[in-house]
């Protein structure tokens, strides 16, 4: 299954956890795949809205700042930095699946992670494997 999300003209930390949760809702044991098909995003898990969001975004800035270093120029100043940045933050995640919920950890979410402030719209591809 394919979902289409609108990040916006902004750099976002964007759950999808609700929507991976309805993807695995009653399909049993298993692995479910999150996958972003864009060479400038990722999916992260991780804590969100106690400010380790932000804090993603601030220490991807830090290591990877919007300026003219890189050498893919096109789009917004500094663009070349959303190419390198699914090296650091993956286009994929794996997550175990029991009786049909995500065991994710108490305070964990499936994030969208988008730092190209030029393409406001991403898909995030959602697959089940199931257990044998």
């Amino acid at each position: 299954m394919t979902v289409e999300f609108r990040t916006g003209h902004d750099e976002v930390v964007l759950d999808v956890t609700d929507e991976c949760r309805d993807f695995v809702a009653g399909r049993g044991d298993g692995l479910l795949q999150v996958f972003v098909p864009h060479a400038t995003a990722g999916i992260a898990i991780l804590e969100t809205g106690a400010g380790s969001d932000d804090d993603l975004l601030a220490a991807l800035g830090d290591l990877l700042p919007a300026d003219d270093r890189w050498r893919h120029r096109h789009g917004s100043r500094g663009h070349g930095r959303s190419h390198v940045m699914p090296a650091i933050v993956p286009p994929h995640a794996t997550v175990p699946v029991l009786d049909g919920r995500l065991a994710l950890g108490t305070w964990q979410s499936i994030c969208l992670v988008d730092l190209n402030v030029d393409n406001s719209v991403r898909e995030v591809r959602f697959s089940f494997l199931r257990s044998a």
